[in-house]
């Protein structure tokens, strides 16, 4: 790996690739940190061809003393004439020179992968969907913050899978708890969600059957939201209308004798949403999730303007409709 050696051990070319974007930044940062931000060079692969990076390669070794890095971006992008000459570089490379490439996820098999472990080291951090709430956890104690499971999970449902977005709330989250714990109420109120259905705090109180938790959540929605109030309430809808449905996928399958942690993979959810939805479901009968499908179905077109009454009156009758238990 790339810590604890001297500059001299290090390989000629490294292709640091996968998901945790997050942790490939510091392992270019103990590079560049290794071998000085003056004798580094950053390139993309959006503008620069393989033969481009070749050519930085061999003018640093003109110009730098000591070691010299060439950092590419990217460059899943390239084109097999650009890993050829990337390949033909790497039989003979410049001295004291690293190459350091950077990609998304790649294939097995993939042509750069096979012309840098010729010559260099291949690094893949990745970090498998099922597993982000257990990686947002060990990023809070990284940063020396303490966050409980439930707090983890909360901020995976609100910022989505994306490990740069999560890295960037898990830093001001660890900034403002000072130490102290960090609990779901503190995600809740100080993470941005940027998911596409960051509305889980509505999810869970329907699926609680809290019908006053569900209204005051629906208009805190409604009152924090930066698009038009009426197209976050068709997203609201739209949304109540997937996980009602998902909840009534999870209760046939429950009631089949599969456990959430093998639903979830078919179902296409986090498992621990998928445990979350096969909670919910025990709280419903069958025939309430089948007429709250149809209930939510009529809010929608009502919403869409099949209605005289004021659409926001429409969604609070039909949330209390669809949550409520019936004597």
């Amino acid at each position: 790996m790339l810590g604890g050696m001297a500059a001299t051990e290090l390989k000629a070319a490294y292709l640091l690739s996968g998901s945790d974007r997050p942790k490939i930044a510091r392992a270019l940062r103990r590079l560049r940190d290794r071998i000085g931000s003056d004798a580094t060079e950053q390139l993309h692969a959006r503008e620069v061809t393989g033969e481009d990076a070749v050519a930085a390669c061999n003018a640093m070794g003109l110009f730098v003393d000591g070691g010299r890095l060439v950092i590419v971006d990217e460059v899943e992008r390239w084109k097999a004439d650009d890993v050829k000459a990337v390949a033909v570089y790497l039989a003979s490379p410049a001295p004291a020179t690293v190459l350091a490439l950077v990609a998304g996820e790649l294939k097995a098999d993939a042509a750069i992968s096979k012309a840098v472990a010729k010559a260099g080291e291949l690094l893949t951090y990745d970090v498998p969907k099922k597993r982000l709430p257990e990686w947002v956890g060990e990023q809070f104690a990284r940063l020396g913050a303490k966050a409980d499971k439930d707090a983890c999970r909360a901020l995976v449902e609100i910022v989505g899978d994306d490990l740069d977005e999560l890295s960037s709330e898990i830093d001001k989250l660890a900034a403002w708890a000072g130490g102290e714990q960090i609990t779901l109420a503190a995600v809740e109120e100080i993470a941005v969600g940027r998911a596409e259905t960051p509305i889980f705090s509505l999810t869970d109180a329907w699926g609680r059957r809290d019908v006053a938790a569900v209204l005051a959540t629906t208009e805190s929605l409604l009152e924090r939201t930066h698009r038009p109030r009426s197209g976050e309430l068709l997203r609201i809808v739209a949304s109540l209308v997937g996980h009602v449905g998902r909840v009534r996928r999870c209760q046939r399958l429950a009631e089949e004798g599969v456990r959430p942690r093998d639903a979830a993979s078919s179902l296409k959810m986090h498992p621990f949403v998928a445990e979350k939805a096969f909670g919910q479901a025990a709280n419903f009968s069958a025939a309430e999730l089948a007429d709250a499908i149809v209930r939510l179905a009529e809010l929608d077109a009502a919403a869409k303007g099949g209605s005289r009454m004021p659409t926001e009156l429409e969604l609070d009758r039909a949330l209390v409709d669809v949550t409520r238990r019936v004597a």
